[in-house]
């Protein structure tokens, strides 16, 4: 494709190309001016500007209409192809069949949301997108809104601060909640724990500091408590696995007790302390708001994460 000389364009009306056309098709001035519905003096003064920009009379009248000269007929083909063009590439829908694509898209999480949804949505996509390709990666607070902007992440999902910039959309998947789970082999408990119990007995944090407290340590703080933790990690299933192992309590996110809990062999008990969570949400940058792929994909992502929420609740 031939190069575009952006400099010399940037010097000629693109809008002149329409009155040209239209000129052409009418042989007229004034159905010229009533078809591109302008006033006739504007449709005139696009006729002269383009007889200076081109250094042709163009249009001559002959008896009671308009003729073209050979220069203009010259470029009468030309201008009708590429205004045919423009306008195809204008209202052309942007084409996406998920059974067809080939892309990778890069997805940052917070927490738990990347054990709740990679297992289901790669299903989800080996059945429906085969081409689709993830890369999940952590993303913290502090940092995913820099990832979104250079391009990093397409979307990231998690329990991140609301931003107010206009460069970003977002959505909010649920109100999480926290559970206690532990081996009723080694604590000998039934659900629901007491509250005594709760802050007396040891306890496995998940963590991304260096505070033994974790993650919960500004939902503690807001309530005045303090946790006996005993093992901090800042692995999930490894804290599940403590959990399973030793006679301690894990308090990690409902969702996350209910679904692998089980297979750890563990019991889920409310816990007896209201700690307030930031919502889950779905951040992505607005340049791909509209891009079918990362469209079809927040889907699938809202999608799952509300069928979990239904199987959990029918179970």
């Amino acid at each position: 494709m031939a190069s575009i000389n952006h400099f010399d364009l940037r010097s000629f009306d693109l809008n002149l190309l329409v009155a040209f056309d239209a000129l052409m098709h009418e042989r007229s001035v004034t159905r010229a001016a009533a078809r591109l519905k302008v006033g006739q003096p504007a449709m005139s003064h696009n006729l002269s500007t383009l007889r200076v920009l081109l250094q042709d009379e163009l249009f001559v009248r002959v008896g009671s209409a308009i003729q073209p000269t050979a220069r203009a007929v010259s470029l009468a083909g030309p201008i009708r192809a590429a205004l045919a063009q423009m306008q195809a590439a204008l209202h052309a829908p942007a084409m996406f069949d998920p059974r067809t694509e080939e892309r990778t898209i890069r997805i940052g999480f917070s927490g738990e949301l990347e054990l709740l949804l990679i297992p289901d949505l790669t299903e989800t996509m080996r059945r429906a997108a085969p081409g689709l390709r993830l890369l999940s990666q952590r993303a913290g607070r502090e940092e995913v809104h820099r990832l979104l902007d250079e391009g990093s992440l397409d979307i990231a999902v998690g329990c991140f601060e609301p931003s107010t910039a206009r460069r970003y959309r977002s959505k909010v998947l649920f109100e999480p909640s926290l559970s206690c789970i532990f081996n009723p082999q080694h604590l000998p408990l039934s659900p629901p724990i007491e509250l005594a119990d709760y802050l007396a007995l040891p306890h496995v944090v998940v963590t991304l500091t260096d505070s033994l407290q974790g993650c919960l340590e500004a939902a503690l703080d807001e309530i005045g408590a303090e946790l006996n933790v005993v093992s901090a990690s800042s692995e999930f299933m490894s804290v599940l696995a403590t959990a399973a192992n030793a006679p301690v309590i894990a308090t990690v996110p409902t969702r996350m007790a209910q679904r692998y809990g089980p297979r750890f062999g563990l019991t889920l008990s409310p816990t007896p302390l209201k700690l307030p969570l930031p919502a889950a949400t779905m951040i992505w940058s607005a340049q791909l708001d509209q891009d079918p792929a990362s469209s079809w994909l927040r889907k699938q992502i809202a999608d799952l994460l509300l069928e979990q929420a239904v199987e959990k609740a029918v179970a």
